[in-house]
């Protein structure tokens, strides 16, 4: 049993699963929430406890330390795991810069290219050496299936690493595989940002199924059922973009059928044969409302940021723009400014060497 020290910042359902699988299997964890948001600890506060259920670890998790102080959060461990939505990576970036040291490393769960983001960020408060990392989806398939539960329904078998800068990929791959066994590395961070998936079929899959979610407040299964093979057919359309931009930087990513495939999701095939035949994914009910993190992140933190980028690097982007364009009225919030885009990434007008320069070394040219 190892008593490695990780931080978990985030309070939701895969921090909540994170931090009582690794618990139980015997990691020190720290856990934490911004103050505004410490409602999501207060089932957990009084005992410590999260019981967790599922395909992983089982049992009752008596978490190490359960805090609001960021400080006391950062000091507790070098590793600091960032599992928040898309739109949390800023705050969570300003709260934690201030006590940030040179040995840090933080790793956003998922990133989506938000670790450039974080880069930015640290960069005009002049705050140097913090290594930053992304993954490329989730570690488990999970919910809080009651205040103080988390369910696991499935554990990603080949969870993908980008490092910046790149040069540290190794060292940072050899320190979370301990926790999340076979774990696999991108060449940079800006290959696992585009290699998501999550934006890939969650915009296409919920718009295309907005009456059925809107009249059933989300009691359908949304992969088995929402995803036929003609919705398949428009996310698949949206990933053939997300590898134009992939390709333009010089990054060769498996198609979505593929990449699921790879992780663990479900057996090989076309993407609807594979998402159907996923014993995790099936088990998935469509978000209750449009005004879901599967719209309100994925469109303005993932399909705008990525067609961004490919607009600088010179690939058009029509699906991915039509899918934000019309996402945008949905949710009533314009998802090409209320997100991230080149200018929040750090690298507006650099050229393509200049940004592998950035990527490898993590010193902007």
């Amino acid at each position: 049993m190892s008593q490695q020290s990780v931080t978990i910042l985030g309070g939701g359902n895969t921090a909540f699963a994170t931090a009582a699988n690794l618990t139980l299997k015997g990691f020190e964890i720290t856990l934490y929430e911004i103050s505004e948001f410490a409602k999501a600890l207060d089932p957990i506060q009084d005992s410590g406890i999260i019981h967790l259920v599922g395909t992983e670890e089982q049992g009752a998790a008596k978490i190490h330390c359960i805090t609001t102080d960021i400080q006391e959060a950062l000091s507790a461990s070098d590793l600091a795991l960032l599992i928040v939505p898309a739109y949390a990576h800023k705050p969570f970036a300003e709260v934690c810069a201030p006590h940030l040291k040179p040995d840090h490393t933080v790793v956003l769960m998922p990133g989506t290219l938000g670790s450039l983001e974080w880069a930015s960020l640290l960069r005009q408060q002049a705050i140097e050496g913090v290594t930053l990392a992304e993954v490329d989806t989730a570690p488990y398939v999970c919910r809080k299936t009651a205040p103080d539960t988390a369910t696991i329904w499935g554990t990603v078998s080949a969870l993908g690493l980008g490092v910046l800068p790149a040069s540290e990929t190794e060292r940072v791959q050899t320190q979370l595989d301990p926790l999340f066994p076979g774990i696999t590395s991108h060449p940079t961070v800006a290959a696992c940002g585009l290699a998501a998936m999550n934006p890939v079929v969650h915009p296409a899959g919920v718009l295309l199924n907005a009456g059925r979610v809107e009249y059933s407040h989300g009691e359908f299964y949304f992969y088995e059922e929402g995803v036929t093979p003609t919705v398949a057919k428009v996310i698949m359309a949206v990933d053939a973009e997300r590898r134009a931009i992939a390709k333009a930087l010089g990054y060769d990513l498996p198609p979505a059928n593929e990449a699921f495939h790879n992780a663990g999701f479900g057996p090989k095939g076309d993407l609807w044969a594979t998402i159907n035949g996923s014993l995790m994914l099936t088990r998935l009910k469509a978000p209750g409302t449009l005004e879901s993190r599967w719209l309100t992140e994925d469109i303005p933190y993932g399909l705008a940021a990525w067609s961004s980028v490919g607009t600088q690097f010179g690939v058009e982007t029509p699906i991915l723009r039509s899918i934000v364009d019309i996402g945008s009225i949905v949710i009533g919030v314009d998802g090409w400014t209320s997100g991230r885009g080149v200018e929040e990434l750090g690298i507006s007008g650099l050229s393509l060497e200049a940004l592998h320069t950035y990527l490898q070394t993590g010193q902007v040219p």
